[in-house]
């Protein structure tokens, strides 16, 4: 999946095109996971593919943002693609703040379905893996 990011951004940095475009996101990857038998992981996934999409919207000042979803070698792989290079940063926000989570929940949500996230080599990609549930996890 592949969108365009452009036009003006609202007052929280992501323009109602853009929340559209998040919004699309979380469903293609919750339609195709249930199709694949996957459900168990479609809560994780879909915040998961909401942050990174979010993320390449808000931070990366490109014009097109691509997500990919592969299901191979056992593993779940999430990947959003800005063309902007540059390292992501998993900030230690505030209590209050209400924003600056989103790669720290990325990286709990790996964690916890003993998956892994990181980036190619210049940043213009981060991706997540996530471990296919076993018959034993049912």
């Amino acid at each position: 999946m592949s969108f365009e990011i452009s036009g003006p951004r609202a007052r929280d940095g992501v323009a109602e095109r853009g929340a559209r475009r998040v919004r699309m996101a979380r469903r293609a990857t919750a339609a195709l996971l249930c199709f694949r038998g996957l459900d168990r992981l479609v809560d994780d996934a879909t915040l998961i593919v909401s942050e990174l999409v979010t993320n390449a919207i808000q931070h990366s000042g490109g014009v097109r943002v691509t997500f990919t979803m592969t299901v191979r070698d056992g593993f779940l792989r999430l990947a959003v693609l800005d063309c902007m290079p540059g390292q992501p940063i998993v900030q230690d926000a505030a209590g209050d703040a209400e924003r600056g989570r989103g790669l720290l929940i990325v990286d709990c949500l790996a964690a916890a379905n003993r998956g892994t996230w990181g980036t190619n080599e210049d940043g213009t990609e981060v991706w997540c893996s996530l471990r296919l549930p076993s018959r034993e996890d049912s």
